[in-house]
Order: structure tokens, then C-alpha cells, then sequence
């Protein structure tokens, strides 16, 4: 009984880990979109000046 405790543990600890980590790289991928985004904008204003 105190294997399959410590094998599911394990196992959420892992799914977790592995959800940070995923959502981790989906802000920073974000970020540098909205980064991106506002040089253009920038930019834009910039010209037009």
C-alpha cells in the first residue's frame, strides 16, 4: 500500500513539475510577442513623426 502512495506522489509530483515548466515557456513566448509588438508600435509612431 505504501508503494503505490509513493508511486502516485511521484507521478502527480512529475505532471506538476511538468505543467510549470510548460507554462513557464508559454508567458515568457508571450511576453516577447507583446515585447515585439509594442517596438512596431514604437516604431510606427517614430516614422510617422
Amino acid at each position: 500500500m505504501k508503494t503505490i502512495l509513493k508511486a502516485l506522489t511521484l507521478g502527480f509530483a512529475v505532471i506538476a513539475i511538468a505543467a510549470t515548466l510548460n507554462g513557464c515557456n508559454t508567458v515568457k513566448g508571450f511576453g516577447q510577442d507583446l515585447s515585439a509588438g509594442g517596438n512596431s508600435l514604437q516604431k510606427a509612431a517614430e516614422d510617422h513623426n
